[in-house]
């Protein structure tokens, strides 16, 4: 299963990826059902989480919602430290992932679009680099592992920064390697299998370090990072199948 999901990432494009899955959950569940964990997105028991990942990690897809842990986590923040399932919020949510994609459609309180590029999921076809909204439209703004693909993130991160309303937040998640004090990136690489080997992926092109919360504060941000993992037992940790030391990276637009 590792080799399988590892050759359908390198090879296989993002879009046919997305329609691929709807048919691969519905085949793969039965065989996963358990209560060794539990998916905090759709609450659903299972032996264990699917492999997923280049480089394959253990128990980290959901093989019903295909959450990944770093969603299972911003799930459990946004549920015990914001009043986002609550509150009547408008929202835009940049390359929206699948796990989140119902959920949050069928929220009343929630004014909820989509924008991508390329994803058949999007509502609007937007570069983010250029998003169609106008100033403070948007309470919250979701814009996850995404800047790590775009040529100008720090142009990215003020786009989104304009179109947030003044205190409104927006959940910035990029893969960070704390090995490094400072970003890694070189735009001279274009080569899909040399960026593979130095940020990750073939359609990477820079791998944050320590300096991630400086970058997203240089934008204008007030960055929060969020230890939430770290309140929680190893034994939580494994049930919801997170990923230990995972922080979460929230910008908030100054209200002045």
């Amino acid at each position: 299963m590792k080799r399988f999901i590892t050759f359908l990432m390198r090879y296989v494009p993002r879009p046919w990826l997305l329609r691929f899955s709807y048919a691969f959950r519905v085949l793969a569940l039965p065989f996963y059902r358990g209560e060794r964990h539990r998916c905090p997105v759709c609450q659903t028991g299972l032996r264990q989480f699917l492999p997923y990942g280049i480089q394959s990690r253990s128990n980290a897809l959901c093989p019903n919602c295909l959450s990944l842990e770093r969603h299972r986590l911003m799930w459990l923040y946004m549920k015990e430290k914001t009043n986002f399932f609550s509150a009547p919020n408008k929202m835009l949510h940049i390359a929206p992932e699948q796990c989140f994609l119902a959920k949050f459609k069928s929220m009343p309180e929630l004014s909820y679009t989509t924008g991508d590029l390329e994803s058949p999921l999007a509502d609007v076809k937007m570069d983010v680099h250029d998003i169609p909204f106008a100033d403070n439209t948007f309470d919250v703004v979701f814009c996850n592992h995404v800047l790590e693909h775009v040529t100008d993130d720090h142009r990215a991160m003020t786009e989104i920064l304009r179109v947030l309303k003044p205190g409104g937040w927006a959940m910035l998640q990029s893969p960070k390697d704390p090995s490094y004090a400072v970003t890694k990136e070189d735009p001279s690489i274009s080569d899909p299998w040399e960026r593979e080997r130095a940020f990750g992926q073939k359609d990477h092109v820079r791998m944050y370090g320590d300096d991630y919360a400086a970058r997203i504060a240089k934008a204008g941000f007030e960055v929060v990072e969020d230890k939430t993992v770290d309140s929680l037992s190893p034994d939580m940790v494994t049930y919801y199948g997170l990923a230990p030391k995972e922080y979460l990276y929230i910008g908030k637009k100054p209200r002045a």
